[in-house]
């Protein structure tokens, strides 16, 4: 076996919750100021999934105060405690990007139906 491939391996997570582009997602990350530790939570749509493995990142977005604002987070990063998914989301596209554009309701994605 690859070292690299073995040194990935190690860093995975075992428990990775199912998500699509589309999902509205809170995403609970453990924040580091000075000599304390706090969790924040950051909630929005995924707009798009690359990767795989160790390298797997996912983008949400969400608008606050009228301001769109974007993350990328890393799958498999030790510093997100918990990923809980609130709304399962129907697309058809691999890659949200057009959502920029859009304002008000039509930023929204249907729901899907269970």
């Amino acid at each position: 076996m690859d070292l690299i491939k073995k040194i990935e391996g190690e860093q995975l997570k075992n428990e990775v919750p199912v998500f699509n582009v589309g999902d509205t997602i809170k995403v609970s990350m453990k924040i580091v100021e000075g000599d304390r530790e706090r969790v924040q939570v950051f909630q929005g749509t995924v707009i798009a999934r690359c990767g795989n493995n160790a390298n797997e990142t996912f983008t949400v977005r969400r608008v606050v105060y009228g301001e769109g604002v974007e993350r990328v987070f890393l799958l498999h990063s030790p510093r997100i405690v918990d990923i809980e998914v609130t709304r399962r989301g129907k697309v058809r596209r691999a890659k949200l990007y057009y959502l920029k554009d859009k304002v008000g309701k039509g930023a929204r994605v249907k729901e899907m139906k269970r």
